[in-house]
């Protein structure tokens, strides 16, 4: 009975790696850099202004995101500050959770740990992925997430765009690819960055202190590695007379 249960709990293991494996599979890299200043200020531009009136980031606060991303507070005021907040005020915004509810039947998640919780390859593959759905509430679906409340908000950048399905040999609808049906303001490689540096954006608050923990990470492996040398050579002298 217990190697019945055994095996069964492997497979089911194995079953679920599998079916973990294949849905990362259709994500595309997002290949973002938190050490790239430049894109976490832009990010910052992108999600202020098409994000925070639905999302908050409650968890962050304006004058650390300067501090870190190079930002004065004055131009914090003039460029990522709307609505009267101060420096030290969390990044939050106006909307009420019933209002949400109201009117996207379910409300917006806090984006905070969004990308620790769901991986920055799912984000940007997501805000990619909307398309012309004229029988959703919002006009719009998504190839990552069916059934998505969240409208397009991106749509002045990259424009509207169709999904293409075929049937397989089953009959079940497998997404092919989209087709552009109005453009937007950018391309398809400059609306592709923007969202980078979205993604990007995310990451970092989702830990800011992950670039300072990685650089120390590489200091102590260094650290280490030289000790140890310094060890096996103490350890070759004491030892040099021992037969």
């Amino acid at each position: 009975m217990v190697r019945i249960a055994v095996i069964a709990f492997a497979l089911a293991v194995g079953l679920a790696g599998g079916a973990a494996a294949q849905h990362e599979a259709g994500l595309d890299a997002a290949n973002n850099n938190i050490s790239n200043t430049a894109s976490l200020q832009r990010g910052a531009k992108y999600f202020v202004n098409y994000c925070l009136g639905c999302h908050s980031a409650k968890y962050v606060r304006y004058n650390r995101l300067g501090e870190d991303l190079q930002i004065s507070d004055q131009q914090l005021i003039d460029n990522l500050m709307f609505t009267g907040e101060r420096p030290f005020d969390l990044m939050a915004n106006a909307m009420r959770p019933e209002d949400a509810v109201r009117w996207f039947k379910v409300a917006p998640p806090d984006l905070s740990l969004i990308a620790r919780s769901r991986g920055t390859d799912y984000i940007y593959t997501f805000l990619r992925s909307f398309y012309i759905a004229p029988d959703r509430p919002t006009g719009v679906n998504n190839i990552v997430l069916p059934g998505t409340a969240m409208p397009h908000v991106l749509w002045p950048l990259q424009g509207t765009q169709r999904a293409v399905f075929t049937k397989d040999e089953h009959g079940v609808e497998v997404f092919e690819h989209f087709e552009q049906v109005q453009p937007g303001a950018l391309d398809e490689r400059a609306y592709e960055d923007a969202v980078r540096d979205i993604v990007n954006f995310l990451d970092y608050i989702g830990e800011p202190i992950k670039k300072q923990r990685q650089q120390l990470g590489t200091r102590v492996i260094g650290f280490l590695l030289v000790f140890l040398l310094i060890a096996f050579m103490l350890k070759k002298e004491i030892w040099k007379d021992v037969k």
